[in-house]
């Protein structure tokens, strides 16, 4: 795979504008399980291999558990995902597949009870974000433990 700009070193004002909105992600009320879970998610329904290596060893750091992270494609064929675990996985299904819809008004009006309009206000920033982040690593030809 032939390497692709860096967009850290051409154009550094960028990458700061995206390690600003990260630090914002760092003030809200977002449970770093629920960080984690959307980045990975994410990650992989965008086949970003190397956000999918950094944020799964990030939740291992914090704890996460191996089988987790393995049947986290599978989340809705299990039972290890609590319930608002489940809705936070719903929504960043249907934000990060907007083309397919985007957020129902079902969904929504359950991600609102569970969660808070606030909660759900930050989740939707963060699944905007790492949803960013892929398409940046993606087009660059990010390469895992780079």
């Amino acid at each position: 795979m032939k390497n692709r700009v860096n967009i850290n070193a051409t154009q550094p004002q960028a990458y700061k504008a995206m390690y600003a909105l990260e630090r914002y992600l760092e003030t809200t009320q977002l449970s770093k399980t629920h960080k984690e879970l959307v980045k990975i998610r994410a990650s992989q329904i965008n086949g970003c291999a190397f956000c999918i290596d950094m944020h799964t060893k990030d939740a291992l750091q914090q704890g996460e558990t191996i089988q987790r992270i393995v049947l986290l494609d599978a989340w809705r064929e299990t039972k290890l995902f609590t319930a608002e675990e489940r809705v936070v996985l719903a929504v960043t299904e249907a934000v990060t597949l907007i083309h397919k819809g985007g957020i129902s008004d079902e969904l929504y009006q359950e991600a609102e009870n569970v969660l808070g309009s606030e909660y759900v206000a930050q989740l939707i920033m963060a699944i905007a974000t790492i949803n960013a982040w892929n398409r940046i690593a993606i087009s660059t030809h990010l390469q895992p433990g780079e």
